[in-house]
């Protein structure tokens, strides 16, 4: 299953949480296929990612932006080339 990581304060900042409403929005274009996971932007996994600003969006390993919300449509497109639908 393609992870959508959304990495942010807590508690979250405004754009932290709209980051997350858009993942959602994206994921649920693709049913069982995407799943969004929340993560402190102060945990060891944000480290791996060079976390500088929130919030952090990663797709798949790969940072898709940052200190910005990522719109959902631009995540579907992502999303759709990594698995082929649509």
């Amino acid at each position: 299953m393609l992870q959508i990581k959304v990495f942010g304060t807590t508690p979250p900042c405004a754009n932290c949480k709209r980051a997350e409403v858009q993942a959602q929005k994206a994921a649920d274009q693709f049913p069982g296929q995407v799943e969004v996971v929340k993560l402190d932007a102060l945990g060891a996994e944000a480290e791996q990612f060079g976390l500088v600003t929130t919030p952090l969006v990663v797709v798949d390993e790969k940072v898709i932006g940052a200190g910005k919300v990522v719109p959902a449509e631009r995540l579907i497109s992502i999303i759709e080339k990594y698995i082929g639908a649509v």
